[in-house]
C-alpha cells in the first residue's frame, strides 16, 4: 500500500482497482499561471526530490532486474503473436494513403537520452508534424481512415514492443515524450520546473497517467501538471506489483474500449 494525503482512489472507466493514494494537482485551477520576464510561467508542483524509491540497493536492483526480463519476455512474445495483426494493419496503411508504414519521432529516453520510436502511421505524411509541436485533437483532420481505428485501439503503438525489446523504453513507465513537446503552449520544463526527473526511469507504453484517464492533448497547465504528477508519483514508488496493476489496468481499459483518437 502506499500513503499519500489526500487519498484518491485508483478508478479506471468507472471501476476501482484498490487504493493508490495520490496527490494530483487540480485538472481545471489553470488561474494560477503567471507571466514572469516575459514568459508565461506556471507554478511548481510540490511533489517530493527524491529520484527512484527509497529501498535498499539490493532490493532496487532486483526489482528492476525483474522488470527488464519481464519487458523482454513480453514484448518478445507479443511481437511473435501479433505479427499477423501487425502485417494487417501494415498492409491496411499502405492501401489506405501514401508513406511509410511506420512513423519514427525522437522522443526522451532514460537519463534524457534521445531514441527514436517507432509507431504505426496514422496522419497523412504531407500534414504531419515530425517535431511533435502540433498535438492530437479530436477530430484531427491530419488523421487517416485507417489511423483513426488503429489510434482508437492503441493498434499504432504495438511497434514500441521493438523500442522495449531494444531497451529505449519499457512497458510500464512514464509516457515518452517529443523533444520539442508544448503543454498548453509553454515548453514542459518551464510549467513544471522537476520536469526532467520523470526521465530517471525508461518511459512506458502505458503508465499511471494513462491508466487513470489522462491523455488526451495537454491544452492546459492543470492537464500537464497533473500528468507528471503521476510519473513522479509512479517513480518515487516503483515496484513489480505496482507495474503489474498498471498492465492489469491497461488491458482491461482497451478490452472495454479503447480512448484512444
Amino acid at each position: 500500500m502506499f500513503y499519500y494525503e489526500p487519498p484518491l482512489p485508483l478508478r479506471l472507466r468507472g471501476v476501482e482497482y484498490g487504493w493508490l493514494v495520490l496527490s494530483v494537482p487540480d485538472l481545471h485551477d489553470d488561474t494560477t499561471d503567471r507571466s514572469r520576464g516575459g514568459r508565461h510561467i506556471a507554478p511548481p508542483i510540490d511533489i517530493r526530490q527524491s529520484g527512484l524509491p527509497r529501498k535498499s540497493g539490493i532490493s532496487l536492483r532486483m526489482q528492476l532486474a525483474a522488470k527488464r526480463a519481464i519487458d523482454i519476455g513480453i514484448s518478445l512474445t507479443a511481437l511473435i503473436l501479433l505479427m499477423p495483426v501487425m502485417l494487417a494493419v501494415a498492409l491496411a496503411i499502405r492501401l489506405d494513403s501514401d508513406g511509410p508504414v511506420l512513423f519514427t519521432q525522437m522522443r526522451w529516453g532514460k537519463d534524457r537520452r534521445r531514441f527514436r520510436v517507432y509507431k504505426f502511421r496514422s496522419m497523412r505524411t504531407d500534414l504531419g508534424d515530425a517535431r511533435g509541436i502540433a498535438q492530437t485533437v479530436r477530430n484531427d483532420p491530419r488523421i487517416t481512415r485507417v489511423g483513426a481505428v488503429i489510434r482508437k485501439a492503441n493498434i499504432d503503438e504495438l511497434p514500441q514492443l521493438l523500442n522495449v525489446l531494444k531497451g529505449d523504453m519499457s512497458l510500464v513507465g512514464p509516457r515518452c515524450h517529443a523533444i520539442d513537446m508544448l503543454a498548453a503552449g509553454i515548453p514542459y520544463e518551464d510549467l513544471v520546473p522537476d520536469y526532467h526527473r520523470r526521465h530517471s526511469m525508461r518511459p512506458g507504453m502505458t503508465g499511471l497517467a494513462q491508466m487513470r484517464g489522462l491523455r488526451g492533448p495537454t491544452d492546459r497547465p492543470g492537464k500537464a501538471r497533473a500528468r507528471i504528477a503521476c510519473d513522479l508519483h509512479y517513480i518515487d514508488n516503483f515496484s513489480i506489483f505496482l507495474d503489474l496493476r498498471i498492465m492489469f489496468g491497461t488491458l482491461l481499459a482497451e478490452f472495454r474500449g479503447g480512448e484512444g483518437f
